[in-house]
């Protein structure tokens, strides 16, 4: 099932066309990654796709009405977004910071209702951070801060789930944190999550589906399988690999040997062994 599309979708910053003609579709209660070098235009179309940035031509239809022309509130409902590295106000509690996923809920200036605070404990305990819950975010370790932004986007109660890098500074184990909590998002509401990921290897192992951007244009859609190849990791990253199945998982992996078009580190020291060895034979002749 689609729920989310775009449909000749155009992005440019002032006068800078940055993406051109994007026709993509999210599947429904998968997670989606996107992946591509620096500057290819994933954050750009994320954030067209959240409705953060209008198109300059085409649009993003969810459940085929462009979400540019639905209200704020309306959108908020459906869809929440975790931006590249969110800041929250000095003092702000993480109950504080997720009860603000209840906005798209109240009227005016309404207070918290018992369904609200029902919701944000909820969002609390899903993402483990309960023994947290009156701690000021800005104490918080990165992992726990990424999961505590999560769970402000969870409060939302929302089926689909933009993050723009969500494991962005943070070390090996607090990446791992915050990845299986989104699988376990994922398996057990059948929530839509749509991700930018900068490590090849955490999308395959991750995500159902992948979407490879170069120069905001698609180069690869499809399974892991089908976008992890030698071709589109030469197209896309400009980079020579080895693509090898995961050990554990059988998903495909990518281990980078070359730039594109250069020889390889082995061919390098193989031919300066050769070098050396045919001087000292000239040397003994």
């Amino acid at each position: 099932m689609i729920r989310l599309t775009t449909s000749g979708l155009d992005i440019a910053y002032d006068d800078r066309l940055i993406v051109q003609d994007l026709n993509i579709a999210i599947p429904q209660g998968k997670i989606t990654a996107l992946v591509g070098a620096n500057g290819s235009g994933k954050s750009t179309i994320l954030k067209t796709m959240a409705r953060i940035m209008n198109p300059s031509k085409g649009s993003v239809l969810l459940d085929g009405r462009s979400i540019h022309k639905q209200s704020t509130k309306e959108v908020a409902k459906q869809l929440a977004i975790l931006p590249q590295n969110p800041t929250a106000p000095d003092g702000l509690t993480v109950a504080e910071l997720v009860s603000y996923g209840r906005f798209p809920y109240q009227k005016g200036f309404g207070s918290l209702t018992k369904e609200d605070r029902s919701i944000i404990q909820w969002a609390i305990e899903a993402t483990g951070m309960n023994d947290f819950a009156d701690r000021s975010v800005d104490h918080l370790s990165g992992g726990q801060r990424q999961r505590a932004w999560i769970a402000m986007a969870l409060a939302q109660e929302t089926d689909i789930l933009f993050l723009d890098e969500p494991t962005t500074f943070l070390d090996m184990a607090h990446q791992l944190e915050v990845l299986h909590l989104l699988q376990k998002l994922n398996a057990a509401n059948n929530r839509t999550v749509v991700m930018v990921v900068h490590d090849l290897n955490h999308a395959t192992r991750y995500a159902h589906h992948m979407i490879a951007i170069k120069s905001g244009t698609v180069a690869g859609e499809g399974t892991p399988s089908e976008v992890m190849t030698p071709a589109i990791m030469r197209e896309v990253f400009n980079i020579e690999a080895d693509i090898v199945p995961d050990p554990r998982t059988g998903v495909p992996l990518c281990l980078p040997y070359a730039l594109a078009g250069q020889p390889n580190a082995d061919q390098v020291e193989l031919s300066g062994s050769m070098l050396n060895e045919n001087k000292l034979t000239a040397a003994g002749a």
